[in-house]
């Protein structure tokens, strides 16, 4: 009696989903239709090849905080060696150190991350040639036993005509890549969210790039099937 109980315990343990499930797993392929957008209810077909690793999550998160320039701390070293008494010297090297340094941009540290991202799947209208190629393809199991997705491409949704445009009241973001957020319930069944109309930022609790204010943002991909 005591061992089957102990074989039932284990196999219970093991059939537990982690809380982040990733890995190259198989091809896995969604179903949507567009929303909210130009040409809504057109067929959208997601294919992901393989998931990123917590390795390329990381660094797409810190490729949204990049480091601040040196521009300041050259120049206060300029003005540190001018200010030893060298006159004229001295006076060139404050006029250097006098401009600051442009600020960090994250989203430029973003897309240049996706640029150099190998392709992990396509994002393609059903009735369309064109895809999109997706570059970081990230996945985490909600404690609902539902999935959040967060998928990036290095390119715009609708960047080459207006089928995308997202209709009023929701205003276009200027990103030149995209990121797309689904979620999904345990039957695999949800809606998906962009950047084409929403701001992307570091999810600081899960520690990812993510949608801001996701409950507030439009749904760009409806039916979204597993």
């Amino acid at each position: 009696m005591l061992s089957a109980l102990l074989i039932f315990v284990f196999g219970l343990s093991i059939a537990a989903p982690p809380s982040e499930a990733q890995g190259p797993g198989a091809e896995v392929t969604f179903t949507a239709t567009s929303a909210n957008v130009n040409d809504a209810g057109r067929g959208v077909k997601i294919n992901v090849f393989r998931w990123s690793s917590e390795d390329d999550r990381n660094a797409l998160v810190a490729a949204m905080n990049p480091p601040a320039q040196r521009g300041n701390a050259e120049g206060a070293d300029e003005r540190g060696r001018g200010g030893a008494g060298r006159g004229a010297a001295g006076a060139r090297g404050r006029g250097r150190g006098d401009a600051p340094a442009a600020p960090p941009n994250p989203m430029a540290g973003l897309i240049t991350a996706l640029e150099r991202a190998p392709t992990i799947g396509y994002l393609w209208l059903n009735d369309s040639n064109i895809g999109y190629a997706i570059r970081y393809a990230y996945r985490t199991i909600t404690p609902d036993r539902g999935e959040r997705i967060i998928l990036a491409s290095n390119r715009r949704l609708g960047d080459t005509g207006t089928s995308w445009k997202p209709l009023a009241p929701a205003t276009s973001t200027d990103y030149d890549f995209t990121v797309i957020e689904l979620r999904l319930d345990s039957k695999g069944l949800g809606e998906g969210k962009a950047s084409i109309s929403t701001k992307v930022v570091v999810d600081p609790d899960a520690k990812m790039v993510a949608l801001d204010n996701y409950a507030a943002a439009p749904a760009v991909l409806k039916n979204v099937k597993r």
